[in-house]
């Protein structure tokens, strides 16, 4: 599986490609496969986020999250400390899309 990630060019969020679209929450990402070169280029040229790049991801229960430690890290937030962490669709956070 393999995820598009970003960051939002106004705010610095992480921001992760739903399919038409981006949003702040890992859990609505989708598997871009082999068409992800493609929309990442796609995405650069309509500059709705900075360094757009793909990632390897694993399918869970919870959601799509992200096979490495620093993406985890960047999807997720501390590993330490789950009080700060980003909690699925978290109304404290917004809903917002990009």
């Amino acid at each position: 599986m393999k995820l598009l990630t970003g960051n939002d060019l106004a705010s610095g969020a992480v921001t992760w490609w739903t399919g038409d679209s981006w949003s702040i929450h890992v859990e609505d990402a989708v598997d871009v496969g082999e068409g992800g070169d493609a929309i990442l280029h796609a995405e650069e040229g309509a500059r709705r986020v900075n360094a757009p790049y793909i990632i390897e991801a694993v399918a869970t229960p919870e959601g799509p999250r992200p096979a490495h430690i620093k993406d985890r890290v960047r999807a997720l937030g501390p590993t330490v400390r789950l009080d700060l962490s980003l909690k699925p669709a978290d109304p404290s956070v917004g809903d917002w899309v990009i």
